[in-house]
């Protein structure tokens, strides 16, 4: 495609326009979403939110992974926060935050409730994913605060719905200025600081947006949005540049500001054979966002992914970070207490310049011996330069869902994904509508 308006993007978007790798890495971040979502149905925040968004978003419209139903915006809510309820899914270095959860939860129902097509589903993605990369760079590029990925994917929602109930041009602008002006512009240093259930505010952006493209729908008005339509600088090369191609994945479902320090615990360990026992304290240089993740005695599993220090002691004890790892009894292990309260972090210069397209941080680890042992500058596994292969999305993917789903029904939906363009939405939402049987 040659250079194009962003409103004219959302409408002209098709399958065929796209390489056969966009087409690929589009798949494979939604199997990756998936199996996060599955994966985070386990948490307490996931269960209040559903039970929430049936008894008070009334209507028929199916729930992700639940028996319930609610309203397209009631469904959208709950997917959206039950994805972010476990960190674990893909994310956009520039916009320090998260395209791909409020833009899948509010995709979902919208293009349930309009029979969309399996091509035309997939193809609202890859749209999603281009306009969301540079809405999110917009909104940071002109307003001062950092706000959580549910304040310009509010937009990115309205965009999807916008696409899918295929309104003309002035009511998608409607509807795209309806989700900026009433999109959670929520504090994200905030959660930082003081980690609660509130997350990233991915599901109130996906709820906003449908809202937003029912209301557009009914003749209510609210454009412009200043980020689409007066930020011209922020939207270059749309058909030209693939931003989902540049997204970052997680191999461990907490905050990706943690993630540099686990893989140095994880090198120091590996290349020097070390058991825990053997640590007497750590010590972490890194940017001053990881530094702000500072709970290291968690009471909950919000505390415990939006914290530096929990995670890195876990990888050093257990060789790795899993979801169980992070909850319930596992935050009581005395081991990884001990160590998580040893932690001591540090801000560097050279960090905090490169954040946040980079996000580096260097691990010393003070043996009792009276051995110091320090590890490169290390950055997060599965960045854009250094992108996961498929067979690693993959493994994940079936790593989360198939405890959880049963194999069987895992692998059903890797293949409905697989031959989605080729068929109707329904082969996957059969089977993404199903409640869990625990």
């Amino acid at each position: 495609m040659t250079q194009i308006s962003p409103l004219d993007f959302i409408h002209a978007l098709r399958w065929s326009d796209l390489t056969p790798r966009v087409q690929a890495q589009t798949r494979l971040n939604l199997l990756d979403l998936i199996g996060i979502a599955a994966g985070g149905t386990r948490t307490r925040l996931s269960s209040i939110i559903r039970a929430h968004a049936a008894d008070t978003f009334g209507g028929t419209a199916p729930m992700l992974f639940d028996a319930r139903s609610a309203s397209p915006a009631g469904v959208a809510l709950a997917a959206g926060m039950t994805i972010d309820s476990l960190d674990g899914h893909d994310g956009f270095n520039p916009a320090k935050g998260h395209i791909g959860c409020p833009l899948f939860a509010a995709t979902l129902p919208m293009a349930h409730k309009h029979g969309l097509s399996g091509a035309d589903f997939l193809a609202t993605i890859t749209m999603g994913y281009e306009f969301g990369a540079r809405a999110s760079v917009a909104q940071h590029g002109t307003c001062p605060d950092y706000h959580t990925s549910g304040s310009w994917g509010a937009v990115t929602a309205a965009a999807a719905g916008a696409r899918i109930a295929q309104l003309d041009t002035e009511t998608t602008r409607h509807a795209l200025g309806i989700a900026e002006y009433h999109g959670p512009r929520s504090q994200m240093m905030r959660c930082i600081d003081y980690p609660t259930m509130l997350k990233d505010g991915s599901g109130w952006g996906a709820m906003t947006g449908v809202s937003a493209v029912s209301l557009a729908t009914a003749g209510f008005t609210g454009a412009p949005a200043i980020t689409v339509e007066q930020a011209p600088e922020y939207w270059e090369n749309l058909g030209e540049r693939w931003f989902i191609l540049e997204q970052y994945y997680k191999p461990y479902p907490v905050c990706r500001w943690a993630q540099a320090p686990i893989e140095g615990v994880l090198a120091l360990r590996r290349a020097h054979n070390l058991t825990p026992e053997m640590v007497e304290r750590i010590e972490v240089s890194t940017f001053h966002e990881s530094v702000r993740l500072a709970t290291n005695r968690p009471r909950t599993t919000e505390e415990a992914q939006y914290s530096t220090s929990f995670p890195t002691a876990v990888a050093l004890v257990r060789g790795t970070v899993t979801p169980a790892d992070i909850a319930d009894a596992a935050l009581n292990d005395p081991e990884i207490l001990r160590l998580s309260q040893s932690l001591a972090m540090t801000e560097d210069d050279e960090a905090n310049r490169v954040f946040p397209a980079r996000r580096k941080a260097r691990v010393t680890l003070h043996l009792k011996s009276g051995q110091k042992l320090q590890s490169n500058w290390m950055e997060p596994k599965w960045d854009p330069l250094s992108p996961p292969t498929e067979a690693e999305l993959r493994t994940k993917y079936h790593t989360l869902a198939d405890p959880l789903l049963g194999q069987p029904r895992a692998d059903a939906i890797e293949n409905a994904l697989e031959n989605l363009a080729a068929t109707e939405l329904k082969p996957l939402t059969d089977l993404l509508f199903q409640p869990i049987k625990r």
